[in-house]
């Protein structure tokens, strides 16, 4: 109970020990450790270290710490407000959960500005800790993935229009949520930070759906956005050529992000370590070799340098697609000024799991955690 003598070194490891018991773990090293020290005063690490799997509420922790209740309502508001913590009012008590280091405080961190956190040293950090040995093997190396691709809805073939899922098309989404709320890219505010953003928006692009916007909203991490409003930025997203993220979920999902391969993490995986981090849509380009004229626009609109061009036979240079490694976005297609691209079906389709739950315990038993 408590673990009130250990010293502070032992109960900032035995909190890495915990996160890293997450279904996406966070493997300890000396970057984790200085993050740790940045985002957690030590009684907030004495209580997060303490915590179990799942939703729990402040008298267990009360036990579980040695702290008082009183004293531990304080803590995880505090806790709260830096995103180190979900608090979930439900019938007259409050359910609290540790947030895990993704998806969880590396993305609530940069949801928004604040003075409150060291966010320049904080980002550098994150960045190294992302190139750190086996770090995205463990956000992203699991066979079912945190992401999946939504690709551009404009451009699904009509023949098909009645075979698609609604958990296949982002609008549908949007509007079985009845909105949600939007907040900044936090993949591009830290590259802000350090001085490798692009061009594409930071500011009121990133979406929530559900119960975590309805989170994310009260502890002012994001702000409510109308269906009307989060279509216009799914349509402007999609005229920047950048590429729909969505949670790997069939049901409510929580997240939606308009991502380049530049700035986010889950691309960057792809290109930098060659981890294949999301799973593809059930779509993928088709070229027209016959209208191809090998300009090129398709390889600079592909995030993850999917498309190349090549000679052809005697047909002379023309866009070749790398199947195995294409994410069926759709952002090479919307490009293309010759439509010499189209998007067809797959031929082998692919199922999200049914729920969160579902997803985490798939995740979670690919690893052996389970």
């Amino acid at each position: 109970m408590g673990h009130l003598g250990i010293g502070k070194e032992e109960v900032f490891k035995a909190l890495a020990r915990r996160l890293d018991k997450n279904p996406v773990g966070a493997p300890m090293n000396e970057t984790l450790m200085q993050i740790l020290y940045r985002m957690y005063e030590e009684k907030e690490a004495r209580i997060a270290s303490q915590f179990p799997q799942g939703f729990t509420t402040a008298d267990k922790l009360s036990l579980l710490t040695g702290f008082s209740e009183e004293d531990i309502v304080i803590q995880l508001n505090h806790m709260a407000d830096k995103g180190l913590v979900i608090d979930i009012p439900r019938k007259g008590r409050t359910l609290y959960s540790l947030t895990p280091l993704v998806i969880g405080f590396f993305e609530y961190t940069f949801m928004r500005v604040t003075d409150k956190l060291p966010m320049k040293d904080l980002a550098e950090l994150f960045e190294k800790y992302h190139h750190e040995k086996g770090v995205s093997e463990e956000f992203f190396g699991a066979d079912t993935k945190m992401f999946q691709t939504w690709t551009y809805e404009s451009l699904m073939p009509e023949e098909v229009e009645t075979e698609v899922l609604d958990y296949e098309k982002a609008s549908a989404m949007i509007r079985d949520a009845g909105g949600g709320s939007l907040t900044m890219c936090y993949c591009r505010h830290q590259a802000l930070h350090r001085g490798t953003v692009c061009d594409a928006p930071i500011h009121d692009v990133c979406m929530s759906l559900g119960n975590a916007s309805e989170w994310l909203v009260r502890r002012g991490f994001a702000r409510p956005a109308s269906v009307d409003e989060m279509l216009r930025v799914l349509e402007q997203t999609e005229a920047l050529g950048l590429v729909h993220l969505a949670d790997n979920v069939q049901k409510n999902p929580a997240y939606l992000c308009h991502c380049c391969g530049c700035c986010c993490g889950v691309l960057r995986s792809i290109n930098e370590h060659d981890v294949f981090s999301v799973h593809r849509s059930n779509f993928i380009p088709e070229i027209a070799l016959e209208r191809c004229n090998g300009c090129g626009a398709c390889v600079k609109r592909c995030h993850i340098h999917a498309i190349k061009v090549a000679e052809c036979d005697v047909n002379g240079k023309k866009a070749i697609i790398d199947t195995s490694r294409c994410i069926g976005c759709g952002a090479c297609v919307k490009g293309c000024n010759k439509r010499a691209i189209r998007l067809v079906r797959r031929d082998q389709i692919y199922i999200p799991p049914k729920d969160k739950r579902e997803q985490m315990t798939r995740i979670a038993r690919e690893k052996g955690k389970l």
